[in-house]
């Protein structure tokens, strides 16, 4: 499967113009069969009052992933944009397959108090997992990515990828690159991790790095093969040798 990241840092408030952004990036990864885009791509992290900016039911982000996937011919791991969803404020994840069909709705569980998150958005009450090309994935939303019992609900639900937009800021990048490759090394999957502030990445289940990007606007293309995983399970199956008797 060859997957490209569409990493960029939105303009704050400018819908239009980072929608724009967004087709010509998507344009430009030739031949991908996924393309995922970061967290809040349609209007920065994040413009205030946030109601004012906020993609009431998600009608724009479908219609633009719906027609873009179809138009490319490829599978869009939609990054995530702000929704009103009934008069209350999300921050979801739409993913469609090459056919514009939404396979996948997801709203971040875990929503990030140091910035005021759960004081603006409602919080997601479950899991994503979904197929795209017969392949197993799940999503989840950069602050989520701290939550390995979260994470491993979704690798225990059959996800082979876990594709994660974020806008994860670099003063924290440390922390962040050593969870990327220990969400992979437990959970035996690979990682994608699209970060609007660049040195977005994606790890394989051992946890090497396959493909890391600079900062700034770019796409990061790379091909993984599923079959390394097979070969990483065989060798020594985590999820199986779990032993769970003991009490907490």
């Amino acid at each position: 499967m060859k997957i490209s990241i569409a990493q960029f840092k939105s303009e704050l408030g400018a819908v239009d113009k980072n929608f724009s952004v967004a087709e010509e990036l998507i344009a430009s990864a030739n031949e991908s069969d996924v393309i995922i885009l970061p967290e809040l791509w349609t209007t920065g992290y994040y413009p205030t009052p946030v109601e004012k900016f906020a993609d009431i039911d998600g009608k724009r982000i479908i219609d633009f992933l719906r027609r873009t996937a179809q138009k490319f011919s490829v599978n869009i791991i939609g990054g995530s944009v702000i929704v009103n969803d009934g008069g209350k404020i999300f921050n979801r994840c739409h993913v469609v397959n090459r056919r514009g069909d939404i396979v996948s709705v997801y709203d971040k569980t875990h929503l990030f108090s140091f910035a005021e998150e759960d004081k603006i958005f409602c919080a997601g009450d479950k899991i994503s997992v979904f197929e795209l090309d017969g392949i197993s994935c799940g999503a989840a939303i950069c602050y989520d990515l701290r939550f390995p019992e979260f994470m491993r609900k979704i690798a225990l639900s059959g996800a082979e990828i876990i594709f994660i937009p974020a806008a994860w800021s670099l003063k924290r990048l440390i922390p962040r690159q050593i969870l990327t490759k220990a969400r992979a090394i437990e959970n035996q999957v690979f990682v994608v991790f699209a970060n609007s502030a660049g040195k977005s990445e994606i790890i394989n289940p051992a946890g090497n790095v396959l493909a890391q990007s600079e900062g700034g606007t770019e796409i990061l293309t790379t091909e993984i093969n599923l079959s390394e995983r097979a070969e990483i399970i065989g060798a020594m199956n985590l999820l199986v040798d779990r032993n769970l008797s003991v009490d907490a």
